[in-house]
């Protein structure tokens, strides 16, 4: 009944607030406002245009940047540029009356080019699981939608609260994550990818390294010989990249220890992180099943 009862007063709200000015802080602290709610929207990178769907707003779309690729309704949207190498022509071409950029992401000097466009600037930079569901009601109140983004803030939320609470108190694994192969890369502790890690029960062995997605050698995994190694990457090249660990056969992963996961689900700040978390601490849970020693 409380649902319910939710639904409809957003609903209400978000009737009234139509055509009413729209303030929101971003996530580098600036206070965004709109004169009503965002009808044209370009955003600049395919995690954020994932999330403008998600707060119920993929319609406003007007353009986007290459790999933006889900939903699959977001393959036929305009394109204009790469999340590193946009068209500011494009761009204005698309009458857009608001902008997402990706703070770290789309490049030194890109907010001041952005702005000097004259079009609202909205920053997002999500690097917790918390700012997931963040962004979601952020961009549901930028386009108007609260009723859809509350919904699925709110299932974000529970579903990661829900895992938290199911490992907890599970045996910790070490944990290799290997973005890529050759080099080798990784991730320390301050990366949501990390951040799922240990919300599965595993423990990160690089999470003391210095940089947010460091390259690393062999010889330091070896040394810090895991439990579990997950390839993530590009699907397609998993069985090789697992295959690559059987030359060193003093590996504790060996065993049963190689996994990989879908690194759209993981690897992207979006509600399938979710997806992507359930999908990790099930294979962790897997590995659990069958310990050995030293798994501490």
């Amino acid at each position: 009944m409380r649902s319910v009862a939710l639904c409809w007063l957003l609903a209400l709200y978000a009737a009234a607030s139509a055509g009413q000015p729209v303030t929101v802080v971003d996530f580098a602290g600036r206070t965004v406002t709109l004169s009503q709610p965002a009808q044209r929207i370009v955003a600049l990178a395919p995690h954020i245009v994932e999330n403008l769907y998600s707060a119920g707003a993929g319609d406003r779309l007007v353009g986007v940047v290459s790999h933006s690729d889900f939903p699959e309704t977001a393959r036929a949207l305009p394109v204009v540029g790469s999340f590193n190498a946009f068209s500011l022509e494009q761009i204005v071409a698309s009458q857009p009356d608001l902008i997402l950029m990706w703070g770290s992401g789309n490049g030194a000097g890109a907010l001041e080019k952005l702005e000097r466009l004259g079009v609202p600037v909205y920053v997002s930079e999500l690097r917790s699981l918390e700012d997931i569901a963040t962004s979601i009601r952020r961009l549901g109140r930028l386009a108007g939608t609260q009723e859809v983004s509350e919904t699925e803030a709110r299932r974000v939320e529970n579903g990661f609260r829900d895992l938290a609470n199911a490992y907890t108190s599970a045996e910790p694994l070490s944990v290799f994550y290997q973005i890529w192969h050759r080099p080798l890369q990784t991730v320390n502790g301050d990366h949501m990818i990390s951040q799922i890690i240990t919300l599965c029960g595993g423990r990160n062995i690089f999470a003391d390294a210095a940089t947010l997605a460091p390259r690393v050698n062999l010889e330091s995994v070896l040394a810090r010989n895991p439990r579990v190694i997950v390839a993530g990457g590009m699907a397609t090249a998993h069985p090789e990249w697992l295959q690559h660990w059987q030359s060193y056969p003093g590996l504790r992963a060996l065993e049963d220890g190689l996994v990989s996961v879908n690194p759209d689900l993981i690897q992207r700040p979006t509600a399938r992180a979710l997806e992507g978390a359930r999908e990790l601490c099930g294979k962790l849970a897997s590995v659990r099943a069958n310990p050995q020693a030293g798994d501490l």
